[in-house]
């Protein structure tokens, strides 16, 4: 018989929120949390001005709140600090034991992925080492950079034993890493997981090389809040941010048995490439609409079952337009009762922790009801023509949701999910 898989935990450190309720609590009330990063107006590399100044940034975060012993703080990347603080919230929130049993232990693995990995840890080091402010390279560096530290140290803490990796797949590795956790338990390698995605790449240098490739929004240094505008014509790049989105994943027969509150279901997965172009999509949005495809047929479900529609929206030219091209090839005349919305007009595109983050939000918008507004969306592009929900958040009778995640290299992974019925 076919396993059903449910969300049990999650947590949340996102540019709205250090909590799933505070961002969540954000989100619907249309709140930004983009801004100016105040190190980087005055920070020349080479003799030049950074053209960017902005970004979404987790603030008033401190480690050690989550981390012990302190020490350990700085023998972790920003990135492992994210993710252990969305972990510890998800664990918390799913009621399991702070230690598995070695019954347990074997049952359940962690997969969270993240785009640049210790990116801060790696150029840090180097500056410190190539300018002479330390004699040798720090035993902490490689432990700091590598991706799959952050499921490493959560199952130190938490003794958990299963499948234990961390994809790195740019803008989808968040989804990615549900995805794959999904399939795992659906494959019987695993009851339990822990997954989902982060990202703390929010340094200088990361910039510059998004600002080169024409990438990121430029226009907006003085009005941060307006800079993230998908599907809108007025946009010019997406905003970098930072953050982590983790969730508990188990299957329905052990949530039940354990009692534990239940937020989602997930019923679908998709992941597909485009082979076209190292950065920009498929015409048409063609590896997204298979992808898409992919967690539907999976789900067992028709293209007229799904209500909603988390998208990746980046506020990108190309990303949006065919995206929207994307959804209207697989919806076809259904595509007008689709509610589609972009939290990145409010978060910034959190690379490889977007995916986590918007699971996260997808889930929410179907446990309460309520659609997550896409701000600065006031001058609708012509080919972005789709009801993206401007600017207040609405309330509606949703029941399925699909959350897109796509990046460079042509990579695209989608999760299907359902509010939870106990039928």
């Amino acid at each position: 018989m076919s396993r059903r898989v449910v969300i049990t935990g999650m947590g949340c450190v996102s540019p709205v929120g250090n909590s799933v309720d505070e961002s969540w609590d954000n989100l619907i009330h249309g709140r930004s949390g983009i801004d100016i990063i105040p190190e980087w107006q005055e920070a020349r590399y080479n003799d030049r001005p950074l053209t960017v100044h902005i970004g979404g940034q987790v603030r008033n975060f401190d480690p050690k709140d989550w981390i012990t012993p302190a020490k350990d703080v700085r023998r972790m990347d920003r990135f492992i600090h994210l993710a252990v603080a969305a972990g510890e919230q998800a664990w918390k929130d799913s009621g399991l034991p702070e230690r598995l049993s070695e019954e347990d232990a074997v049952k359940m693995g962690g997969i969270i992925g993240v785009g640049l990995g210790g990116i801060i840890t790696l150029l840090n080091e180097y500056e410190r080492f190539v300018h002479g402010k330390a004699k040798k390279v720090s035993a902490f560096m490689i432990p700091g950079i590598i991706g799959n530290l952050a499921p490493g140290h959560l199952a130190i803490r938490h003794n958990f034993k299963g499948p234990n990796w961390a994809p790195a797949s740019a803008c989808s590795s968040g989804a990615h890493g549900i995805g794959e956790s999904y399939q795992h338990i659906l494959d019987g390698r695993a009851d339990m997981m822990i997954c989902g995605g982060s990202e703390a790449a929010l340094h200088p240098l990361a910039m510059m090389g998004f600002a080169s490739m024409h990438a990121l929004c430029s226009t907006h240094n003085e009005d941060p809040k307006n800079a993230s505008r998908p599907f809108d014509k007025e946009r010019s790049g997406f905003v970098m941010g930072e953050g982590a989105g983790v969730v508990v994943i188990e299957t329905l027969e052990r949530a039940q048995a354990r009692g534990a509150t239940i937020h989602a279901e997930i019923i679908g997965y998709g992941a597909t490439g485009d082979a076209n172009h190292i950065t920009a999509p498929a015409a048409e949005g063609e590896g997204a609409q298979r992808a898409m495809m992919q967690a539907i047929n999976m789900s067992g479900l028709s293209v007229t079952d799904v209500d909603y529609i988390n998208a990746h929206g980046t506020s990108t030219p190309m990303n949006d337009k065919y995206e929207t091209q994307a959804i209207r090839g697989v919806f076809g005349s259904h595509v007008d009762k689709l509610l589609v919305s972009s939290t990145k007009s409010m978060t910034g595109h959190l690379l490889g922790a977007a995916g986590g983050v918007e699971a996260i939000i997808s889930a929410k918008a179907l446990q309460t009801g309520i659609v997550p507004p896409t701000i600065n969306l006031n001058s609708p592009d012509p080919e972005c023509d789709l009801n993206y929900v401007p600017h207040e958040a609405c309330k509606a009778d949703i029941k399925v949701a699909l959350s897109n995640s796509f990046g460079f290299g042509g990579t695209n992974a989608v999760l299907m999910l359902r509010k939870f019925e106990e039928n």
